[in-house]
């Protein structure tokens, strides 16, 4: 019981911060926002999904494939500013207070986890709102889409805070997230197929964890139906979930392995 009242107050504490910096709720909402605006209409006429063997090219426009990236992104960017506050806490003292703390270092990995990957989902499940005009998502779908984004948030949650928490400075977290994590998800099949990609770029794709949660978003939203991503070319649905619960998995594993060292 005691550790999950101290993980229950993590996952508090992430929430009150988050909603009382507005800043912080326009820049993960914003952003993905525009960058599904602007690319969507300044691509869209001159996007096209290639054939997949015996299949015919696919009539999705670009506006409809960009979408799942742009919750990815969203997911992505909370993450992100989530897992900053690590750093923040160090500085203040107020993380080093948590680790003397009478609870396992397991309750600090699990409420910081928890708390970033609500505050995503929640974000995330926001900007849905506009999926039933974007890609035609039924209603139906709406539990399987939850569940595959909680899954993928708690991923890249992990995966910040393991980045974040070896960083000694906001600035070097911000060079971390320029060189790795934004071309982590631009080569992840949420800007472009990768059909039309070189072959190495090709093999990139395949190797990126985020690659297999941007498709299992797609898939979720479509409610599994195989004929409406015809042309995507995405690795199988259990496959992409089973490779996204594991990345979950492993980064909560190493970030409780890094937190526990002295």
């Amino acid at each position: 019981m005691s550790i999950a009242a101290a993980s229950y107050t993590l996952w508090q504490r992430e929430l009150v911060r988050f909603f009382r910096q507005p800043s912080r709720v326009v820049g993960a909402l914003g952003t993905p926002l525009v960058f599904w605006l602007l690319l969507g209409s300044g691509v869209g006429r001159s996007f096209s999904l290639p054939s997949t063997g015996d299949a015919p090219a696919s009539a999705m426009n670009y506006t409809e494939y960009f979408f799942p990236g742009t919750v990815v992104m969203i997911l992505l960017f909370t993450s992100i500013f989530a897992t900053i506050s690590i750093i923040e806490d160090r500085k203040e003292g107020f993380l080093q207070a948590v680790l003397v703390a009478p609870t396992p270092r397991a309750t600090i990995v699990l409420g910081k986890v928890a708390g970033s990957t609500t505050l995503a989902v929640i974000q995330g499940a926001v900007f849905m709102i506009l999926a039933p005009f974007a890609v035609g998502m039924a209603f139906s779908a709406i539990p399987l889409v939850l569940a595959v984004l909680t899954l993928v948030a708690f991923g890249l949650t992990g995966l910040g805070y393991l980045i974040a928490w070896r960083m000694e400075s906001t600035q070097g977290f911000h060079a971390i997230m320029n060189l790795f994590l934004i071309p982590m998800w631009l080569l992840s099949g949420a800007v472009f197929p990768a059909e039309g990609a070189p072959v190495w770029l090709q093999w990139v794709i395949r190797v990126n964890p985020l690659s297999y949660g941007v498709a299992a978003v797609r898939w979720s939203m479509y409610s599994g139906s195989d004929t409406a991503i015809t042309g995507t070319r995405g690795p199988d649905p259990i496959l992409a979930i089973g490779v996204v619960a594991v990345f979950a998995v492993a980064m909560f594993i190493m970030a409780l392995r890094v937190t526990n060292r002295r």
